[in-house]
């Protein structure tokens, strides 16, 4: 008898165990494989999930809506928290402004035209249409994180680091949305105006967010500045630094705050407040991340029933091709325009709206409570999700290369020179001198240098691969120091072949190869 209790109770946690971890196993092992032929890691634990499911070959039924919503909020939370870690605040000068932007207005303008889409194709109520629109309005910090990583492509820094800071502060404000509709749709008869609701959870959201993560970044900074004198082992930081950034979600969104963005903050304050103690926890840091995604994948993977898809996939894919094709673009662009990419940069972005595991459990926020048409939202929040990884998430380093915002190898010679000219200029030389050596008009001002000239001419903070055409010459931005314009190389048109004797300029020239 003791021998049987014995044997039932460990078959109790070895089965459930075996269970779990050999589908994360099998799902890291197929996405290793299939990322190698450009298919999204992420996409592969979604669609694990899916077939270990009640209508798939592992026949497990998995409906507990609360233990997944659970799940993806501290998996996200790590996420987010990793993310922030590696963020540099030199990233900033170039990306931060327009990331905000894209966060904040970007995603409400996302969020009113998908709301117009599920009317149009869903045929949802205005109120559901704006609860859609809200869930999916934001892009995914963890399939942005980890595409780009695993993309091969190294993107220049202005689109790397829009992209990357968007993505991890974009959320609070889709959880801001989403939670202020179903507050508006839940709100009874009579009760306080709804504008005046909105507004009070914008401010407790943002506002409990932002302190909070500052608050608590810099003072780990200074904890870990001690600790890592008499213990820099990454393993012990790297828990002290999870377990820190799950609290501090935890409390932030006790108070009404932001979890999302007070995680994000506090990493983001850490890693550059204590770089030298957050490096050595950064390998297992990412580990952790890793595992979140997996185990918060198939979660929700495991949370779908395909044969509830069916009845809606046909608007499910008119919405999710709108948001890529029409929605994102339209948002993007124009809240880019103050800033000056460049149109292949503005496209890019574009395509990079990847959208993963916030979309599904944002949707399980109408399921909580029990809203009509909640079950719908869902299954339409998981299509655009499956949609977006296998559309966008596996062409990114094809689009990067074909719209011009991957740097080149430094390895391959003929790409290093087709981008960044043939010769290398000093860019403390005055421009005057250089304009009239090779034939080109000269500026107004030709003692001005030419790297304050091209830096003035491209009138946003410069990058290594920036351009500037003046006449039949390309100068380009090679490289940088603290920001500013260090080597400058200079590419010439190939001239028309005529009948003069006219050799053109010499070959000893200001530049040098």
């Amino acid at each position: 008898m003791t021998l049987t209790v014995h044997t039932t109770a460990m078959d109790f946690v070895n089965l459930p165990l075996f269970a779990v971890s050999a589908l994360a196993f099998a799902s890291v092992l197929a996405g290793l494989f299939s990322a190698r032929i450009g298919f999204s890691f992420l996409l592969v634990f979604l669609l694990t999930g899916i077939l270990a499911g009640e209508e798939g070959l592992g026949g497990y039924r998995f409906d507990d809506v609360r233990l997944g919503f659970w799940v993806g909020n501290v998996a996200l939370a790590i996420i987010l928290l990793n993310g922030g870690l590696r963020t540099s605040f030199a990233t900033f000068r170039t990306g931060l402004k327009p990331a905000i932007l894209l966060a904040t207005v970007g995603v409400v303008l996302c969020s009113l035209l998908m709301a117009l889409a599920g009317v149009l194709f869903v045929g949802l109520d205005w109120g559901s249409a704006l609860l859609l629109g809200a869930i999916v309005g934001s892009t995914d910090a963890a399939a942005v994180f980890a595409l780009l990583t695993r993309s091969g492509v190294v993107l220049n820094e202005r689109v790397a680091a829009t992209l990357e800071i968007e993505s991890g502060v974009n959320d609070p404000m889709a959880v801001y949305l989403t939670l202020a509709f179903i507050t508006l749709a839940t709100m009874a008869d009579g009760a306080q105006s709804p504008w005046k609701t909105m507004a009070l959870s914008f401010l407790a959201q943002f506002g409990w967010g932002t302190l909070i993560g500052l608050a608590s970044g810099y003072a780990m900074a200074i904890l870990l500045k001690v600790i890592a004198r008499r213990d820099s082992t990454g393993g012990i930081l790297a828990v002290l630094l999870g377990t820190g950034g799950l609290a501090v979600f935890a409390s932030t969104g006790l108070l009404g705050g932001s979890g999302f963005l007070a995680v994000y903050l506090f990493g983001l304050i850490v890693a550059n407040r204590a770089s030298a103690a957050v490096a050595p926890a950064l390998a297992a840091i990412d580990g952790y991340a890793w595992l979140a995604q997996a185990g918060m994948f198939l979660l929700l993977g495991l949370l779908v029933t395909p044969s509830s898809l069916l009845a809606s996939l046909g608007p499910a894919l008119a919405v999710s091709l709108a948001l890529i094709f029409v929605v994102r673009p339209v948002a993007v662009w124009l809240c880019l325009i103050p800033f000056r990419f460049t149109s292949r940069e503005t496209w890019f972005i574009s395509w990079v709206g990847l959208r993963g595991a916030v979309p599904i459990v944002l949707a399980l926020f109408p399921l909580l409570a029990n809203l009509p048409q909640a079950g719908l939202i869902f299954n339409i929040a998981f299509v655009v999700v499956l949609v977006s990884l296998l559309l966008q998430g596996t062409t990114i380093g094809v689009m990067a290369r074909r719209l011009g915002v991957a740097m080149p190898d430094p390895e391959d010679e003929k790409r290093v020179r087709a981008v960044f000219g043939d010769f290398a200029l000093d860019p403390k030389m005055p421009v005057g001198p250089v304009c009239a050596f090779y034939g080109l008009p000269a500026p107004e001002d030709p003692s001005i240098p030419l790297g304050d000239w091209v830096a003035s001419k491209l009138g946003r903070p410069p990058i290594a691969g920036d351009s500037v055409q003046i006449d039949t010459a390309t100068l380009v931005v090679r490289k940088l120091v603290n920001g500013r314009i260090s080597s400058i190389g200079l590419s010439l048109e190939e001239p028309e072949e005529d009948d003069s004797d006219d050799d053109g300029p010499s070959n000893s020239s200001p530049a040098s190869r």
